[in-house]
């Protein structure tokens, strides 16, 4: 039987921690048709390319100083995610990292990654592969540079969604070192269904809800205004990508953004949202929300299609588990699925 919020009590925030993550940094993708791709995430989304080659592509967000948030990776193999990745603020925190996971006996691996510091990916308690740096290549913002948003106008990325069986788990080990839980989704028994986790004060750096996986669910990058949204699916359907909007444009009751769902050529998620409220301060407290609470799924518009409950991109070389019992993203009451 799940465990029962009234006798498993959440975990206690960590303010002091052993070392400081910063915040989610970027995400590398394998993908069957990088042209395709590279139009898609251009075009569509509104990212630019920092550099590129016949293999790799990597883009940033208009508002981004850092060399990339997403890096595309022509494979000859299925469509899949190599990792996600996040940020510490210095080399020092970044040694300590390394200690806390080989303590925690879990693997680390330092790896060569173009255009980062010195770089380590490791997988976290519920097996997401997760890489950390502390620094990366810079290229000038972009913000002043009006004639180039285009699609979505991508700002910066924001958060990932991962689905795993082990939501719980999950919680206390990000909040062991650091992370602040900002929401949280219960079933009716009070089992846990979802944590949103944010180290950079607003609701979300990584999110995960129970599924099969470990999963990533979607990569989510930040629009400056909510007509950039309608505007991000007008060149979708343009562009050929019409069939790539899956959900949306809509608003969410948890984080409170506009948002819009999209499926790239190899159907990885991505989601363009405007911006959130903050959570900051010691004395915000987490937000609970019940599942069956129709806000949960959005405040307007039709439910979620049943693609963007069940579907998600498997991590490369990483074995998905199903969960005990089959929770799923919420939908609206009486919505099928």
């Amino acid at each position: 039987m799940a465990a029962n919020l009234s006798q498993t009590r959440l975990p206690e925030p960590v303010y002091r921690p052993p070392f400081n993550v910063t915040r989610a940094s970027h995400v590398v993708l394998r993908v069957t048709d990088l042209a395709a791709s590279r139009d898609f995430y251009t075009a569509v989304a509104g990212l630019v390319v920092s550099d590129e080659d016949s293999s790799t592509v990597f883009l940033r967000g208009m508002e981004e100083t850092c060399h990339h948030s997403l890096v595309l990776k022509a494979t000859r193999e299925s469509p899949a995610v190599e990792c996600v990745g996040m940020r510490v603020l210095t080399e020092e925190d970044l040694d300590a990292l390394i200690d806390f996971f080989r303590r925690a006996d879990l693997p680390v691996e330092p790896i060569e990654a173009p255009y980062q510091g010195r770089t380590v990916r490791v997988r976290d308690s519920v097996g997401t592969p997760v890489e950390f740096c502390a620094s990366m290549e810079t290229r000038p913002r972009l913000l002043f540079e009006f004639d180039r948003y285009v699609g979505g106008s991508a700002l910066r990325l924001d958060h990932f969604q991962i689905l795993t069986p082990r939501v719980m788990d999950a919680c206390r080990f990000y909040m062991s070192f650091g992370f602040r839980l900002s929401e949280y989704m219960v079933n009716p028994d009070s089992s846990l269904l979802g944590v949103f986790l944010q180290r950079k004060g607003n609701p979300h750096d990584i999110v995960f809800f129970n599924g099969a996986g470990p999963r990533l669910h979607h990569v989510a990058y930040t629009s400056g205004e909510s007509y950039r949204l309608l505007h991000a699916c007008d060149i979708a359907a343009q562009l050929g990508f019409g069939a790539s909007i899956e959900r949306g444009p809509a608003r969410h009751g948890p984080a409170f953004a506009m948002f819009v769902y999209l499926r790239d050529p190899d159907n990885h998620r991505i989601e363009l949202f405007t911006a959130h409220y903050q959570t900051i301060d010691i004395d915000d407290a987490p937000v609970r929300w019940e599942r069956g609470d129709e806000r949960l799924a959005r405040l307007w518009a039709p439910p979620p299609p049943r693609s963007w409950i069940e579907e998600a991109c498997p991590f490369h070389g990483v074995a998905v588990t199903a969960p005990a019992h089959a929770d799923r993203p919420p939908t609206p009451v009486g919505a099928k699925g």
